[in-house]
């Protein structure tokens, strides 16, 4: 497995990416062209058009949506233990200054590099792309959804 860094930290499904989207794509693009072929029927094909794009749609917000939530909390946790752990105080008292976006990057950091990046996230209100591109060291997380 090729080592996890920022520029290739993004991951795919492909039953989802490669095969559901193409497939609905598709659909969508014969819907459009038998609405043209059938002016007769074009209502119908471009309702069915709509309906499979909702379907998409709803699929897509449904399967990010519990598994990232999840995740979210999971990462929350383990920062905090992480962070506890390293300096030997609690997350939570500097935390309220953090967003979760910031703390979900943070997670990247080598632990010889999280206080202080922790404190310059905060300090310079780093955004968590700004935050991913400090890292030095970076510690893949191969489990992200």
């Amino acid at each position: 497995m090729e080592d996890q860094n920022y520029k290739n930290h993004v991951r795919y499904y492909p039953p989802h990416h490669f095969v559901f989207y193409p497939v609905v794509l598709i659909l969508t693009g014969l819907c459009v062209y038998f609405s043209m072929q059938h002016p007769e029927q074009q209502l119908i094909w471009l309702m069915m058009g709509g309906i499979i794009l909702l379907v998409a749609w709803v699929s897509f917000m449904l399967r990010q949506h519990y598994a990232l939530m999840n995740q979210d909390r999971t990462v929350r946790l383990e920062m905090r233990l992480r962070y506890y752990v390293l300096t030997k105080k609690r997350l939570e008292e500097v935390e309220h200054k953090l967003s979760l976006g910031q703390i979900l990057a943070l997670r990247f950091a080598s632990d010889a590099e999280l206080p202080d990046l922790v404190q310059q996230a905060i300090d310079k209100k780093l955004s968590p792309d700004q935050i991913k591109q400090a890292i030095k060291n970076w510690q893949p997380d191969y489990m992200r959804v």
